[in-house]
């Protein structure tokens, strides 16, 4: 009998914080493989990356990463720097006898990575959350400092009903509250995604209670959601805020002088002095409310942006 497949879980992460992920743009095209061309056992694609993480961020990888991240032993780490040479990218690193270390080529280019300095940082965090519990464990890491700022606090009976209802297409009775009423009000939902902004996690889904499509904040969810079992009538392709995408661009703020503008189009990753993001329009708002915009005509270091106005 062939059992089906649950439905994948459709998660996406807008951006990390309003002064690093703006930036989309990678410094490498990586290699685009379709899904059917990569029989790439889980394990083994998580030392792949590590690989090209360290490498690439580093400038020196060495069998001791892979052995300390992964509790492995030198062989078999050494033999998974020769197949992802040999099978993976061929071109990307050579052996450099006075470091004693692999080191990135000129012709390196992602194949398992985005080629993106928010992978080296995530490795980072990783590692810190592992070092919460594990005190002696050392990936081989530089010293780093990872600060947390306050986000928004998850509980998995909350978010567990939620991704089954996701995945399983139904409906699902919430009760949510907001800063216009804090008093827990009922509503039907069905949701379709899940979205992360920042530190902040929203579901987006059709809502009784609006009327259509919504945003709602998983924080401000009371008690745990309750899955129906009638399936979902409102999917995610009859959302056309979620299918549209628009572009937000935005340049250095005018009240800065022009060598300053210079300083803060290198820090966002500005292309000629300009970036642009694209964004489904459902999200907008969330996006927009994450964004260090400036406001009148004073220079604000901490809000440097402006949006360019398309006409």
């Amino acid at each position: 009998m062939n059992r089906q497949r649950p439905s994948p879980v459709s998660v996406l992460i807008v951006m990390q914080d309003a002064n690093s992920s703006i930036s989309n743009h990678a410094a490498y095209e990586p290699n685009v493989m379709k899904k059917t061309d990569w029989p790439i056992r889980w394990d083994l694609l998580l030392r792949y990356r590590l690989i090209e993480i360290i490498a690439l961020w580093e400038g020196r990888l060495t069998t001791n990463h892979i052995c300390h991240a992964f509790g492995i032993g030198r062989q078999q780490a050494s033999k998974d720097i020769n197949t992802y040479l040999r099978e993976i990218a061929p071109e990307n690193l050579t052996y450099d006898r006075h470091l004693k270390g692999y080191v990135p080529t000129r012709a390196f280019r992602p194949a398992v990575t985005l080629g993106q300095w928010r992978e080296y940082r995530d490795l980072i965090s990783r590692d810190d959350d592992l070092k919460q519990n594990f005190e002696d464990l050392d990936i081989g890491l530089p010293n780093t400092e990872l600060v947390r700022l306050p986000g928004q606090a998850g509980k998995p009976e909350v978010l567990r009903p939620l991704i089954q209802t996701i995945r399983q297409n139904r409906r699902a009775d919430i009760h949510w509250v907001s800063l216009e009423s804090t008093r827990p009000q009922a509503d039907q939902i069905e949701p379709h995604s899940l979205v992360c902004i920042g530190s902040h996690w929203f579901i987006r889904t059709w809502s009784e209670v609006a009327g259509g499509y919504a945003n709602l904040r998983v924080s401000r969810l009371r008690g745990e959601p309750r899955l129906r079992s009638t399936k979902a009538r409102h999917r995610r392709d009859k959302d056309a805020a979620w299918q549209e995408r628009v572009a937000i661009s935005l340049r250095p703020h005018s009240s800065f002088s022009q060598v300053q503008q210079s300083v803060i189009a290198e820090d966002f990753g500005m292309s000629d002095g300009e970036l642009t993001l694209s964004v489904r329009q459902a999200l907008v708002p969330l996006v927009m409310a994450q964004l260090p915009l400036g406001v009148g005509n004073e220079p604000d270091p901490n809000r440097p942006l402006a949006l360019i106005e398309r006409r």
